[in-house]
């Protein structure tokens, strides 16, 4: 295949069935479908997540994102009245939050939510999304104070192709059963199957460790450039607990859960190999994986970075072949939807 089509935008995109979109998670978690793709053996196996344990590789350890999602979606209105709709996107600092708003503001607007909370507009961004501060009783909030008051009055921040809202039971489903480190407003999808249960079994069985990546809504956005490498990456903040430094430090093969895990890892093997800070790396086809050897996933979007980092692993040719086989094999997609690990 000539190298030139592994960085068309138009070689990841697919026709996905509308029914197969999930809007709701596989109940319960773990009895999703599984599809394992072997490279060894080029093989395929249909089964469900609840025999993942069957299909990891020997000898390897497991890296799990414990981000935990935030109630990011808060409606509020304007001092004139006029409702405005914001979703968190991510603390630049311990005050200035960026943001996205839906609704016509100014810098200086104030945007009012409930439990005396506000939102000041302080910059306007080309990319389409604001800057704010909040406050309380006119107080400026640091992040970590802003947290406890969404969490009370904020929404689940459901992806957009879920098309509702977010119901009561979102507040559960859309986070793993790991989730500790509040800060993302995705959440890292592959982590959605385990449940405790079947967590707990994992980790006594297989050397582990946790990393956070706080996903971003930048997560969901397609590529618009005509070639994948000109599209300017989104960057997430992550942090490497020392336990999982330690098997990236060793030669243990790592089965990553996520795409959100890979790129933290390979963002810290391939940068210095730094425990903390901003990751905006991109992985596609000419930007292969140095450092994770196995990958659990969901699948994603077209035309997405999560379906060409799928292809980073496979080559563009093959990740096309499995996504027409989950189609014809009616997997459900996306964040709500089923897996695939790559061993």
């Amino acid at each position: 295949m000539p190298q030139a089509k592994e960085l068309l935008t138009q070689s990841y995109d697919f026709t996905l069935p509308e029914e197969l979109i999930a809007t709701h998670p596989a109940s319960p978690r773990d009895h999703a479908k599984l599809l394992v793709y072997d490279r060894k053996t080029d093989s395929i196996t249909h089964t469900h997540f609840y025999e993942f344990e069957k299909y990891i590789p020997k000898g390897c350890a497991l890296l799990f994102n414990d981000t935990k999602v935030i109630k990011a979606r808060l409606f509020g209105h304007k001092p004139s009245g006029g409702k405005i709709e914001l979703l968190i996107n991510r603390a630049l600092n311990a005050n200035d939050i960026n943001v996205y708003i839906r609704g016509k503001v100014k810098v200086a607007t104030n945007i009012i939510f409930d439990k005396k909370l506000v939102a000041k507009v302080i910059a306007l961004h080309e990319d389409g999304s604001r800057e704010v501060n909040f406050y309380e009783n006119e107080k400026c909030l640091r992040f970590e104070e802003l947290l406890p008051i969404i969490d009370k009055i904020g929404h689940i921040p459901l992806p957009p192709y879920i098309q509702r809202a977010d119901e009561k039971e979102d507040a559960n489903e859309y986070q793993s059963v790991f989730a500790k480190e509040e800060g993302a407003v995705a959440a890292p999808t592959a982590s959605l199957h385990f449940t405790e249960t079947q967590h707990e079994r994992v980790c006594k069985a297989f050397k582990h460790a946790y990393l956070t990546l706080h996903v971003g809504s930048g997560t969901f956005k397609p590529v618009d450039a005509q070639i994948i490498t000109d599209h300017p990456m989104h960057s997430e903040y992550y942090e490497i607990s020392d336990e999982a430094k330690a098997i990236l430090d060793s030669d243990t093969p790592v089965l990553s859960i996520g795409t959100t895990s890979t790129r933290t890892v390979e963002f810290y093997d391939k940068h210095g190999k730094v425990q903390r800070g901003e990751a905006n790396l991109f992985l596609h086809p000419q930007n292969q994986p140095s450092r994770v050897n196995h990958l659990l996933t969901n699948f994603h979007l077209p035309k997405s970075t999560l379906l060409m980092l799928v292809a980073s692993f496979v080559g563009l040719q093959k990740a096309q072949e499995l996504y027409a086989e989950a189609i014809k094999e009616k997997y459900r997609f996306y964040s709500y939807g089923d897996a695939m690990l790559i061993i």
